[in-house]
């Protein structure tokens, strides 16, 4: 499956891969359609710290609430993806990719891509800059 107005499979654009722990937020309904494949043995379980997060939000002050929790859970090397509609899909949002990323770069973090996820969702990929990492 491809998203937005690439040919390249969103797996392969969010670089999700088979030994990633990860963990889904907010997903929307038709995400597993999305992505176009089975992440289910992927998923973390209790206790378990997550490689990939894929969070969904609908407005700054979810953003802010739930990468509060997110930083709680992460690893250095965690890459999290943060998706907002876009400006195209109609629905009133106060969230921008400069929003996601001024939000990032004050609780240090850093943004390294952006990619279409969906006709709908942008998202925008967030790391702990190398020269923090453990």
């Amino acid at each position: 499956m491809s998203a937005g107005y690439s040919n390249t499979p969103l797996v392969k654009k969010l670089g999700i891969i088979d030994s990633q722990k990860i963990l889904l937020i907010h997903q929307p309904a038709d995400y597993y359609d999305l992505i176009g494949k089975d992440l289910i043995r992927q998923f973390c379980k209790k206790g378990e710290s997550p490689d990939f997060i894929h969070l969904f939000i609908l407005n700054k002050k979810e953003l802010e609430k739930e990468m509060a929790l997110i930083l709680k859970k992460i690893k250095s090397t965690t890459v999290i993806w943060v998706s907002w509609y876009k400006k195209s899909s109609g629905l009133n949002t106060d969230v921008t990719e400069d929003v996601i990323r001024n939000w990032a770069l004050s609780n240090s973090l850093v943004d390294v891509k952006v990619c279409a996820v969906s006709h709908a969702w942008s998202g925008l990929k967030l790391v702990v800059p190398l020269k923090m990492r453990k």
